[in-house]
């Protein structure tokens, strides 16, 4: 599948009134908040599809920088380098950080006592 092929499933998803996330999940996490007290059907099904939505983007903007586009693959890497380079997911860092080895993680914990040493 080429990168204009999976652009043009996004448009139709985009203009599409379907939504593929389940509401009822929506409508759960929208619930956990304890300054909601009623949802209105409306705010549940534009809440479910902008959140459709940006999944799609944050998918499609990974795919397009990312490594797997030989093999038509999406890894969570690619997710992370994304959130870490681009100003608008930069939020999501905190929820997709790079992963680290743990002996590189050990090597940095050392390095960073001994400048602490050193002060």
């Amino acid at each position: 599948m080429s990168g204009k092929n999976m652009e043009e499933k996004v448009e139709q998803a985009t203009n599409s009134k379907n939504i593929s996330l389940p509401v009822s999940r929506v409508r759960l996490i929208m619930k956990s908040s304890p300054d909601v007290s009623c949802i209105n059907q409306d705010a549940l099904f534009l809440t479910t599809k902008a959140t459709e939505l940006f999944v799609q983007h944050l998918a499609l903007s990974s795919y397009k920088n990312g490594s797997g586009k030989e093999t038509n693959t999406l890894s969570y890497s690619d997710l992370a380098n994304v959130a870490e380079e681009t100003e608008t997911f930069q939020f999501l860092t905190d929820i997709l950080p790079k992963k680290i080895l743990a002996r590189d993680y050990l090597k940095s914990l050392e390095e960073m006592e001994k400048d602490d040493e050193n002060l």
